[in-house]
């Protein structure tokens, strides 16, 4: 599995791919997952096959990953039950080049404006340098997230999945590696937000539309469509860090004040 291609666009969380195994970089990813609130305390992990299908690896792999950090007190795993995620604090771990607690402590507005500035550029050049593998991943994952229902959790695994494939195929890994960490940004909001009624349904029709556009290879439409996924992220975004009186809820950390 160590030499997939899936594995060589995983988050480096630091530290080199070459000399890691493939349950090394499933234990990293699930414990991004973790450190970034997509997976919180007391959350029951997906299933075995259900995070194989999503991450591209066998089921030995992820229950090796599942073990190794069990070992590491973040998973914690019960006979007969599913494994759940431990009371642990993740904050200060890097994701790719910053911690989720450094990008959080940006102002949201500061944060959209780097999203459209940065990610808009690198998606377009992902669209005319995209190849046939990553297709055929990105049309795995629109799949498995037809499967995801209502559950916001087991869809933003699916949905980190999707966006980050997308920026690995821009070609320049620092930039990737860049927008990754700018995706993370507030993502216990974000899981909030697709909670919400027919946001789900609304975040697929935009992927299943970017997913169209890189087919064509057509960077214009890519844009496009990121374009207005990003748009979307950034409302729903906002309305939840305001309160019913309409003030701005405070931010932990908060570089920018209001």
């Amino acid at each position: 599995m160590t030499g997939s291609p899936i594995l060589t666009q995983m988050p480096k969380v630091g530290r080199s791919l070459d000399r890691r195994t493939a349950r090394e970089v499933i234990a990293d990813k699930l414990m991004v997952l973790v450190a970034t609130n997509m997976l919180r305390p007391g959350d029951e992990l997906p299933g075995e096959r259900e995070l194989a299908n999503v991450l591209h690896v066998s089921r030995e792999t992820v229950r090796g990953a599942i073990q190794t950090l069990a070992a590491r007190g973040i998973i914690e795993v019960s006979q007969g039950s599913r494994s759940r995620v431990a009371d642990v604090d993740l904050s200060d771990v890097t994701v790719t080049i910053a911690s989720p607690n450094a990008i959080d402590s940006y102002d949201l507005e500061d944060v959209h404006a780097a999203r459209l500035h940065i990610e808009l550029k690198v998606v377009g050049d992902a669209a005319d340098k995209i190849d046939t593998d990553a297709l055929k991943k990105l049309e795995s994952l629109l799949e498995a997230q037809k499967l995801c229902g209502d559950d916001a959790m087991r869809f933003l695994i699916c949905d980190r999945e999707f966006h980050v494939a997308i920026y690995r195929a821009c070609g320049n890994p620092l930039l990737s590696d860049f927008v990754t960490d700018l995706y993370t940004y507030m993502m216990d909001y974000r899981r909030s937000a697709m909670s919400r009624p027919g946001a789900i349904e609304a975040s697929y029709r935009d992927h299943s539309e970017i997913v169209e556009a890189l087919r064509r290879h057509d960077r214009e439409a890519v844009v496009a469509a990121f374009h207005q996924h990003l748009m979307r992220i950034y409302r729903t975004t906002k309305e939840l860090l305001v309160d019913g009186s309409g003030r701005k809820q405070k931010q932990k950390g908060t570089r920018n004040p209001e």
